[in-house]
């Protein structure tokens, strides 16, 4: 008998302790346990809301502590805090009393992210620029180890709260949009609870507003048998690309050349690079279809997060397609906000200030400041010499201050900040590059390409190596592009338009990838020591792309690989599949006999069994 209580009680221990080695992971068979469990109870009064929500806002509680521990008590603050100051918010009239509550409620909010995220790079920024020595010291541990009367939490680190991110921008959203007069307050604190901690994308997105779920609290559920066939084609779906393609192609190669870039050849650098532009598309992707399909059965709709982002056609499209609910937050409430396409602010020139310090210290150079100071001030002489061009510097300078910021929402690292910045120089060039006639191009590529081989050839720098080709690309399909404009003028011609757009999705997708490599380097670092490692990561793959190859091993290198290389070549097909075929498979499944609609899925399942590492991989926006 004690030994059937002790099997019970291990059980019981097990189910209701936090592990830190093991968060509740969507690929986790105790997930699917779990959510199976929820749904159970979840059936005996969905059609009664408050119940209903009253209890999923506890469930999604449960599963934060399941996945963050004691942090827990961050998100039950969050929640409270913003439930009654969105509330106070609302009951004031007097304009200057309402700026105060806003403010007041976004610092709160993202001072929160900021302690959390950017402790060790305030705390080295500030000993290196007063000459101290101060140490990063979680104020949060002391408070708790003193509430509890023993040591049990750290003081001398602090780690990152999975999901903050998202949370508190949401919690922002949300205070913001009241000011506005966009949405009233939730007057029930369990449907504001569960607003902000419905588990299925409290870890990882989507960004949910309030405007685009608050609305669904009180519908009745409703779940016909179509949609339930979609929403198991969404988790069918997100797994597939989880498993199968983002951490297989990471376990197996993707990984272990971004740990050590100097084991290997400039070609599997590179190959490793666009593995991992779909891997980390596969896993982000992978874990917003899931949290759709979840949501879907439950009776909820989550915003579209991703729309296949790899067929942009310049990089300014990209980010209309990729991490949607992000890129909207950021033109809602940072872009717009910094005068959009309208003018400068204020906003505009203390960004650009703290950016030059802040990427001086990151870079340990005091040139970088200069140099930002120097293109400045050029550009703020060319506004005032035509001020026909101010909306459109204005315009620019706001984009590139949204994506240096953008960038640093990953994190506290210089590679964060140069990812964050090509791509707002890929959205400003595009801009630019798009007004140009034919000819003013092939001059300007050209130029460009002749000043890279020139550096290439007498600096012998990698990195020059590497411009000088790209560049030579570049120029190659614009000849080309040029040459067919010339000989079939018809610009309606199908063939020539699908291999105008082929080849302008093509450089996108190469862009877009080069920028992968500071993005990466960047993750999965212990925050104290990140800028140092990732830079050199970066460095180090940058170096091996751009030196010398020996082309001879070129195909005994992709043999040895051809399983990782082969499933990177059918990812991409089926990414850049028409959207209308794939929408027909979709509901081809979704009409299948509950029966083979249920063999079908544990067929899947059986597959996916064969491509599961022995260690679940967590999905790469759980340190976001």
């Amino acid at each position: 008998m004690s030994g059937l209580w002790n099997v019970i009680r291990e059980f019981l221990v097990n189910l209701f302790a936090f592990d830190q080695a093991h968060p509740l992971l969507f690929t986790q068979f105790y997930f699917w346990a779990f959510f199976a469990l929820v749904f159970a109870v979840f059936s005996l009064f969905h059609s009664k809301p408050l119940l209903r929500n009253g209890y999923l806002f506890a469930c999604s509680l449960f599963f934060y502590y399941k996945t963050s521990g004691v942090f827990l008590a961050l998100l039950v603050f969050v929640i409270v805090y913003n439930f009654f100051a969105a509330k106070w918010l609302y009951k004031l009239k007097k304009e200057g009393w309402r700026k105060f509550v806003t403010t007041l409620s976004v610092v709160i909010d993202l001072g929160i992210l900021a302690y959390f995220k950017y402790a060790y790079f305030l705390t080295d920024f500030v000993n290196n620029l007063f000459g101290l020595s101060l140490e990063v010291h979680d104020v949060l541990g002391e408070f708790l180890n003193m509430c509890v009367g023993a040591s049990v939490f750290r003081v001398d680190a602090i780690i990152l709260p999975v999901g903050i991110s998202f949370f508190t921008f949401q919690a922002v959203s949300y205070i913001v949009d009241v000011k506005r007069g966009k949405i009233k307050p939730v007057g029930n604190f369990l449907d504001f609870g569960f607003y902000l901690s419905f588990f299925p994308q409290l870890v990882a997105g989507p960004i949910v507003r309030a405007v685009e779920f608050v609305e669904q609290l009180h519908k009745p559920y409703n779940l016909s048998r179509r949609w339930f066939g979609i929403a198991v084609f969404w988790i069918m779906n997100g797994l597939l690309k989880k498993l199968i393609l983002a951490d297989y192609m990471a376990v197996n190669f993707a990984d272990r050349v971004f740990e050590n870039p100097l084991m290997f050849s400039g070609f599997e650098n590179l190959s490793a690079l666009f593995c991992y532009s779909l891997q980390v598309y596969a896993d982000f992707s992978g874990y917003t279809d899931i949290a759709t399909g979840v949501a879907m059965l439950m009776g909820f709709y989550l915003p579209q997060n991703f729309n296949s982002p790899y067929k942009a056609r310049s990089t300014q499209e990209f980010w209309r397609r990729w991490h949607m609910t992000l890129s909207r937050w950021l033109r809602d409430y940072l872009y717009i906000p910094l005068g959009g396409n309208r003018n400068a602010s204020a906003g505009t020139f203390i960004i650009i200030a703290a950016v030059a310090v802040f990427g001086s210290f990151l870079s340990g150079s005091w040139w970088v400041a200069f140099g930002v100071a120097v293109l400045a001030a050029g550009i703020g002489f060319w506004a005032w010499r035509k001020p026909c061009d101010r909306k459109l510097i204005t315009t620019n300078i706001n984009s590139m201050n949204t994506m240096l910021l953008g960038g640093l929402w990953h994190g506290a690292s210089w590679n964060f900040m140069i990812w964050g910045g090509l791509n707002g120089i890929g959205m400003v060039i595009y801009k630019i590059w798009t007004k140009r006639s034919m000819g003013v191009k092939i001059l300007i590529i050209s130029l460009v390409t002749l000043l890279c081989g020139t550096l290439s050839l007498t600096l012998h720098y990698p990195v020059w190596n590497m411009f000088f080709v790209w560049t030579l690309i570049i120029l190659s399909g614009t000849l080309v592009k040029a040459l067919v404009r010339h000989c079939r003028p018809d610009r309606q011609s199908p063939a020539l338009a699908w291999l105008d757009r082929a080849w302008d999705i093509f450089q996108t997708f190469v862009f877009i990838t080069f920028t992968r490599l500071f993005f990466r380097s960047g993750s999965n670092l212990d925050p104290a020591l990140a800028n140092e490692q990732a830079w050199n990561t970066a460095k180090n793959m940058v170096n091996q792309i751009g030196g010398p190859w020996d082309m001879s091993l070129v195909p005994s290198m992709a043999a040895a690989h051809w399983q990782v290389l082969v499933l990177f070549v059918v990812g991409m097909i089926i990414h850049w599949l028409p959207e209308r075929f794939k929408r027909r498979y979709r509901l081809a499944f979704s009409r299948l006999p509950l029966f083979w609609m249920a063999v079908v899925v544990a067929l899947i399942i059986f597959f996916f069994c064969q491509f599961i590492t022995a260690d679940l991989q967590t999905f790469i926006y759980f340190q976001f």
